[in-house]
């Protein structure tokens, strides 16, 4: 496979190995690589569970009461704006 970098990439490739951070540039375009392929996997691994208390705090809000449905809160705005216009 060849891939074609532009001068940019390459110049600042050549300087990833001329400090010694990679052996040459097919080593750090591989590294590179290698990082992003890792972190998709970590992405598409994500189960999201961190997102769950947030869902647990809206379904308690919706359980309260605490809500607006999207009509009202869509009339709210157009009043608001017209009287802003006005």
């Amino acid at each position: 496979m060849t891939i074609t970098l532009t001068p940019t990439q390459e110049a600042w490739l050549n300087a990833c190995v001329a400090r010694g951070e990679f052996n040459t540039i097919e080593d750090a375009v591989r590294a590179m690589i290698d990082a992003v392929i890792a972190a998709q996997a970590a992405s598409d691994d994500d189960d999201m569970a961190w997102a769950k208390p947030f869902i647990d705090e809206a379904d308690a809000a919706i359980a309260r009461g605490e809500v607006v449905p999207a009509a009202v809160a869509k009339e709210r705005v157009a009043t608001l704006l017209a009287k802003l216009r006005s």
